[in-house]
């Protein structure tokens, strides 16, 4: 078996869409890391995700690959698993290095969600088609004589297309079937902006962030975020008294990029390093999400990875858990926590000890970063491989996301 690493990569600061990237398309927002973090290396093949592409765009990743001026030689692909995306373009790196001649992966993912496509309903964009192609100038007057319920609109803010719900609504069922309070949530909340805070203060950052139009640092972390503030908040998605996810407790929708390097040893000494952060092992599960909410396949995940590899929770010195929402974070603590649970979702009986909830997110999650989509998975990955190469050789970090269609994906790595 071929031993694959992670380096850290390079990203953009991350700021709250609608705000300073909204005249910024994914490939503007992508490039500037790209360009930067090959300084370094030339990478063998490029994976690169979106979540939500724009209609101009084929394929991501080869076009990021030409427009940053990289080597036409070099192979660049698309990868998209949700929340999960620049994760599952790292699990398919890390499958294809040490064959067909590829040693060196730089994969990543971005979301620009100041741009939201705007489609025609298909039985209209039919009509308009069969009109051009006969005559194009009727067909602009059809399209200008276009009335608004001719559109697809995202009136329900990336709702999961089968449920017709959004992750919101969903992680609402979640908050109350595992009893999670608002209290707790705006705790996690709390302490993700503190550590968020504390990285950004002392530096942790600093070579992580690549500047982009004039933004120098992520601009969603608040220093003065309180307990007695966030309790004055309304809930967004459940409007009712039982309603407990707010905005301060749900991530932010955001612009930014994000890049990761995986290489095998051959790649590392390209890039005149040693190996550091170790892939051991990864898992990608998936549910059934209408009854407990459709974040919650890394509560199987999570089990199914640590006993594949004969740990307990206290074996693993880092957690990394993706903060789409606290509510869904708490929730699959609860469960994987609970032996009837693992038992039923899993078939394990092991005992896992007890969570240690210390080890989570030291350097801020979600909440406070911020989550575009697609660069989510290589923002985790890359902040977890610095933190794990500052503690012991043989510890361990699990890197756990949650993502639309009740699935989920996490990693299991290791300090060498």
């Amino acid at each position: 078996m071929i031993s694959t690493y992670l380096v850290p990569g390079l990203r953009t600061p991350f700021v709250k869409a609608r705000t300073h990237f909204q005249d910024q398309s994914s490939l503007d927002l992508s490039i500037p890391v790209v360009q930067a973090m090959v300084q370094r290396a030339n990478p063998d093949c490029v994976i690169w995700g979106q979540v939500i592409p724009s209609p101009t765009v084929s394929n991501l990743g080869r076009e990021l690959l030409l427009d940053a001026g990289l080597n036409p030689n070099i192979p660049g692909f698309t990868s998209i698993l949700a929340c999960s995306t620049s994760m599952l373009a790292t699990i398919q790196a890390a499958q294809m290095l040490g064959r067909g001649g590829l040693h060196l992966a730089l994969v990543g993912g971005v979301e620009t969600m100041s741009h939201v496509p705007i489609a025609l309903k298909p039985a209209k964009a039919q009509e308009l088609s069969n009109i051009f192609m006969t005559d194009p100038s009727a067909a602009q007057q059809a399209f200008d004589s276009l009335e608004i319920s001719a559109f697809d609109l995202p009136v329900r803010g990336w709702a999961n297309r089968i449920s017709g719900r959004s992750m919101g609504d969903h992680t609402e069922d979640t908050a109350k079937y595992f009893e999670v309070s608002r209290e707790r949530q705006d705790e996690v909340a709390c302490r993700s902006h503190k550590n968020a805070i504390a990285a950004q203060n002392s530096g942790f950052f600093d070579d992580l962030l690549v500047p982009f139009a004039d933004v120098k640092a992520d601009t969603i972390p608040r220093a003065d975020s309180t307990m007695d503030a966030l309790a004055k908040l309304k809930p967004v998605f459940d409007r009712s008294e039982d309603g407990t996810l707010t905005a301060a407790n749900s991530s932010p929708l955001t612009d930014g990029a994000a890049g990761l390097w995986v290489a095998d040893a051959q790649g590392l000494e390209r890039m005149d390093l040693k190996p550091e952060i170790e892939i051991i092992d990864w898992q990608i599960s998936a549910m059934d999400y209408r009854e407990e909410g459709i974040l919650m396949a890394p509560a199987r995940a999570i089990p199914i990875l640590l006993h594949r590899n004969d740990l307990s929770f206290s074996d693993i010195d880092l957690w990394e858990i993706h903060e789409a929402f606290a509510a869904q974070v708490l929730a699959n603590i609860r469960a994987i926590s609970d032996p009837k649970y693992r038992r039923n979702s899993t078939g394990i009986e092991r005992d896992f000890g007890e969570f240690p909830m210390d080890r989570l997110n030291p350097n801020g999650g979600s909440l406070a970063l911020g989550h575009p989509f697609g660069a989510t998975g290589a923002r985790i990955l890359s902040q977890a491989s610095k933190q794990l190469a500052s503690m012991q050789k043989g510890n361990h970090a699990v890197v756990s996301i949650c993502a639309d269609g009740g699935q989920g994906s996490v990693m299991l790595l290791r300090r060498v």
